[in-house]
């Protein structure tokens, strides 16, 4: 390690911390050997005691339990939502001057995953917004698209102006990175059909077979595991259904099929499968590719004119 930089975190790590210093949202990035992957998790103050979610790489947030704090030092354990009685995964690490953590994830196996985090971003997003020329990111074909893990395969070709996936395909991903925007999609699910939008790169509004369902936040509109909406009008599989999508910040509105079902909501943190936990950075627009065949045309982004 570089001298200055062990020297400023040996400092941080004996700045006085209260036990609310771990409180809030956590922006993490996880070792695996030589891969890098983002990780979340949240700590909210309860009456008599501390509560949260985690969100490991792929899935949805889930209930955290046993959250200790004792002076610099934190734990907690992450429960498997499927088999609760099963060993638990377990976290601890370091609070370092109240905006930075390190620490261990120790899965049920055994295997040891080291992590750094950062303090989530509070994205309050502009009071106003003046909004750009729209981009049509299928102007081009796939010329302004790249496939995220090449080696996964590339189902996805362009034709009739629609972009279609064949699995097994890779997630693809725009070249272009966007802050604030505007976007348009349509959409055609096949039957069991299952796909997703990334905003960002980094929350994902669930594309789903869901029609005659209940909403859920896992379901047809969703932010996946985040945020649920009032309603859910989705059209039966195999007939085009649209999108209208806004980001301001951390707040995103959902309109589906000319139905508002999500209205300046605020996503707490990433969703399963994001590129990255950079979340105060631009990103990409992603489209899931890796679950089933999917028909997408008319993506358009209309960005935010920064000030």
């Amino acid at each position: 390690m570089i001298p200055l930089v062990a020297e400023w975190l040996h400092l941080l790590s004996l700045v006085s911390v209260s036990p609310a210093s771990v409180v809030g949202r956590w922006d993490l990035t996880v070792a695996d050997g030589e891969r890098r992957y983002p990780s979340w998790f949240e700590v909210v103050q309860g009456t008599d005691s501390l509560a949260g979610r985690f969100q490991g790489e792929f899935g949805h947030a889930t209930e955290i339990v046993g959250i200790v704090v004792d002076g610099s030092r934190f734990r907690f354990a992450w429960p498997s939502e499927d088999a609760p009685a099963a060993t638990a995964t377990r976290v601890e690490g370091t609070i370092r001057g109240g905006r930075y953590l390190s620490g261990v994830i120790t899965e049920p196996s055994g295997k040891r995953h080291h992590f750094q985090a950062v303090r989530a971003p509070a994205l309050a997003g502009a009071a106003s917004t003046r909004w750009g020329q729209p981009v049509l990111l299928l102007a081009g074909g796939l010329a302004t698209w790249r496939v995220r893990h090449p080696k996964d395969g590339n189902g996805w070709k362009f034709e009739n102006g629609e972009i279609v996936n064949s699995p097994p395909s890779a997630d693809l991903i725009t070249k272009r990175t966007f802050s604030d925007f505007k976007l348009h999609v349509e959409v055609n699910v096949p039957p069991k059909g299952n796909s997703g939008i990334y905003l960002r790169g980094r929350y994902e509004v669930q594309v789903q077979d869901d029609f005659g369902k209940e909403p859920f936040s896992r379901r047809m509109g969703g932010v996946y595991g985040q945020v649920t909406p009032t309603t859910l009008p989705a059209k039966p599989a195999g007939e085009w259904q649209v999108f209208d999508i806004t980001m301001i910040g951390r707040r995103v509105t959902v309109v589906l099929n000319g139905v508002t079902i999500i209205d300046g909501q605020e996503i707490p943190g990433i969703t399963g499968g994001a590129l990255d936990s950079r979340e105060g950075d631009p990103g990409p627009i992603m489209l899931q590719g890796d679950h089933s065949g999917i028909r997408y045309r008319n993506i358009v982004v209309q960005p935010a004119v920064q000030r």
